[in-house]
């Protein structure tokens, strides 16, 4: 972020100012996760941890955490495109069931132009698997084909795991909010703001998410007019 400002900083400058300056990462705890292997009867894991797509809308997935917010816990559940790691959908609120899950969906399905044949992959939390979501009827209404994780097995849901991770270490107070609504705009200021627009994402190249799609649609716009018949002519 600050060579992209114009001001060159290496590694190792870095580490040096923050030594001078008393200044610590903040580390995660190792944590084993116990492995798994058996899937949903109904629902299989399609997506099979191939997380490099080749476009937008192909594959999103979709995870809910929880945050303090003064007196009880909050559920935030979220919808990520898997191709830039953006944020699509969000939404939160007091209940941790499929109503949550349901408007993040909706909210990503309409913010991406209503897209059809997209791939939601989800673990199989209660929310993406109890009546109430089948009753919904989302994935049907918007043509949408659902996979979902091992139980037990974060890691078949990694994106969706390493975007909360970065959330919590880099932006949510170690002892929560004061009230709900300081979380809700403290949230949507990190996910519109700070990781959609200015955190740069290994995955992308070291690009924002914004920025790795602007790149991929002004590429594509570029390519289909180069392949146009009017310049064939």
């Amino acid at each position: 972020m600050v060579n992209a400002k114009g001001v060159p900083l290496s590694r190792w400058r870095a580490s040096k100012i923050m030594k001078e300056l008393n200044i610590v990462s903040y580390q995660q705890p190792d944590h084993r996760y116990k492995k798994a292997t058996k899937e949903h009867v109904d629902i299989p894991n399609h997506l099979d941890r191939q997380f490099a797509v080749t476009e937008p809308n192909q594959t999103w997935c979709g995870e809910v955490t929880y945050i303090w917010t003064g007196k009880r816990w909050a559920y935030l559940a979220v919808v990520l495109d898997e191709f830039s790691r953006k944020p699509i959908g969000w939404t939160m609120s007091f209940s941790p069931d499929s109503g949550l899950t349901g408007k993040a969906l909706t909210m990503a399905w309409e913010a991406r132009g209503k897209p059809a044949d997209v791939m939601y992959h989800s673990d199989q939390g209660s929310h993406y698997t109890s009546r109430e979501f089948k009753r919904l009827r989302l994935l049907w209404r918007y043509r949408i084909k659902q996979s979902m994780s091992r139980r037990g097995n974060c890691w078949d849901n990694s994106p969706m795991e390493r975007f909360f991770l970065s959330l919590k270490s880099e932006w949510v107070p170690n002892s929560g909010y004061a009230n709900f609504s300081e979380a809700y705009r403290s949230i949507m200021n990190y996910i519109i703001g700070y990781y959609s627009q200015l955190r740069p994402h290994q995955y992308n190249g070291c690009l924002t998410p914004n920025e790795s799609e602007r790149l991929f649609w002004k590429n594509s716009i570029t390519v289909a007019s180069f392949c146009s018949p009017l310049h064939s002519k």
